[in-house]
């Protein structure tokens, strides 16, 4: 497909830190996972982690800025999103039938996405056609055309599907959340924007988001495939060598969830209700946060073996799914997760849902939870790794993290550290008082 990769973070985030997959050089299980990965800086003083890769003629590269939709204007919601779907879209004296016909030709993969904090993007290509990759790269992020034509023919797309949330229970649920947890303040807004602010978007606005965010002090690159670090360092001043050194980003205030003990219900004619649930977590350079990844998924984000899952689907088979996840942004952080049921027994669902909550705040987890629990996070750790697409996109995220390589081996070990009594503690932490912001949507009884 041509069409660029609209990301829209606005449901709930799941452990900021567990990276996924990675190619045959990292599956491998190495005696140094760290190892494989190469710090290059380029002529230009341009950083890349490299995971060189000959085993396939392929290059993957993935890269990201800080700030993302949390950097829209009031009123302006979306243009982050509108921004992304622009970028491919033409650029120098490419329009967007030509760009696009250049990437079609030499099977060139690209996308672009905004998130709360991030804009990032992606290319992947053949060797053979790697510098015709790069050069096309580097015109949409340094040149963009944002011409009137296609801009108003994604903004029709957005608006379009703008409309389509506004009657989805889950959409109305996530916005809802988000909007009550965060009132003022950046998070607390659409990213994809609404139906009014869409259609004021213009190509200033467009263009002043991008100079403001696409800048070489946030920049974060991780690069895997067959290349090697010679040739790397040139390849990244061509495609962000001509970006500005520094951004100008609004500084986004640290925020608490606002709304806990609250439930707020939003009628809606529908057979299921759609509830979404959230408190107070940890951001990810807290201490506790692996021990909080650890006790999450005994929680509720470990599927089949968590609690959550037991109590409200396998025992009383109130739902089909229920989950808990870590949201750790970076002015906050959250415990989340959501589940949906039929409306008679969503006063049930909650019921339950808040009781295991208490319960593990009281007494944590029991000494074969936690084992079972490190045992999974530990041994999926490898299965996590997988193309050289996901290598670069978590080499990114470690990254964004503020980790180093050596992460890549010290993981486990960080895991395997957690003791009973960090998870008892860090459960009474989270959990003792467990007042959430409940958002029901549907036409739940007993509520």
């Amino acid at each position: 497909m041509r069409r660029a990769l609209l990301f829209i973070a606005a449901g709930f985030l799941t452990m900021a830190h567990a990276l996924t997959p990675t190619a045959p050089a990292l599956a491998e299980a190495p005696a140094s996972q760290a190892g494989r990965v190469q710090r290059v800086v380029s002529p230009g003083g341009i950083e890349a982690w490299l995971v060189r890769q000959t085993h396939l003629p392929v290059l993957a590269l993935s890269f990201a800025f800080k700030g993302g939709t949390a950097q829209d204007a009031q009123g302006r919601e979306g243009t982050a999103n509108l921004l992304a779907a622009l970028l491919d879209e033409g650029a120098g004296d490419l329009d967007s039938e030509a760009f696009n016909g250049r990437l079609q030709d030499r099977a060139i993969e690209v996308s672009f996405a905004a998130s709360r904090d991030l804009f990032s993007g992606s290319l992947r290509t053949l060797t053979e056609h790697r510098a015709e990759a790069v050069d096309l790269l580097h015109l949409a992020l340094t040149r963009p055309r944002l011409d009137a034509a296609p801009l108003e023919r994604m903004r029709q797309s957005i608006l379009a599907s703008v409309r389509r949330a506004s009657t989805n229970p889950n959409s109305i649920a996530s916005d809802t959340f988000w909007a009550t947890a965060f009132p003022g303040h950046p998070y607390g807004r659409r990213g994809a924007g609404t139906l009014d602010s869409v259609a004021a978007i213009t190509r200033d606005d467009l263009k002043a988001l991008h100079g403001r965010i696409f800048a070489r002090d946030s920049l974060k690159v991780a690069v895997v495939g067959d290349i090697t670090a010679a040739e790397l360092g040139p390849l990244l001043d061509r495609i962000f060598g001509d970006l500005p050194a520094k951004g100008d980003l609004a500084p986004v205030p640290d925020a608490v969830i606002a709304g806990t003990g609250e439930r707020r219900v939003v009628p809606l004619d529908v057979p299921q209700a759609i509830i979404s649930f959230g408190l107070p977590g940890l951001k990810r350079e807290d201490p506790d946060f692996i021990p909080a990844f650890v006790l999450n998924h005994v929680l509720g984000g470990g599927g089949f073996s968590s609690r959550l899952y037991q109590e409200v689907r396998e025992k009383r088979g109130l739902a089909y799914s229920v989950s808990s996840g870590l949201a750790a942004l970076d002015a906050t952080g959250l415990v989340t997760g959501g589940t949906s049921t039929r409306n008679d027994r969503a006063a049930e669902s909650l019921a339950v849902i808040t009781g295991e909550l208490q319960r593990i705040g009281a007494e944590g987890p029991t000494a074969l939870e936690l084992e079972q629990a490190k045992r999974y996070l530990i041994g999926s750790w490898a299965l996590r790794f997988e193309t050289s697409t996901q290598i670069a996109s978590n080499l990114i995220r470690i990254q964004l993290d503020g980790l180093q390589p050596d992460y890549l081996d010290q993981r486990n070990a960080l895991i395997e550290a957690v003791t009973l009594d960090d998870a008892r503690r860090v459960a009474q932490r989270l959990f003792a008082d467990p007042k959430m912001l409940v958002v029901v949507v549907g036409k739940p009884e007993g509520m």
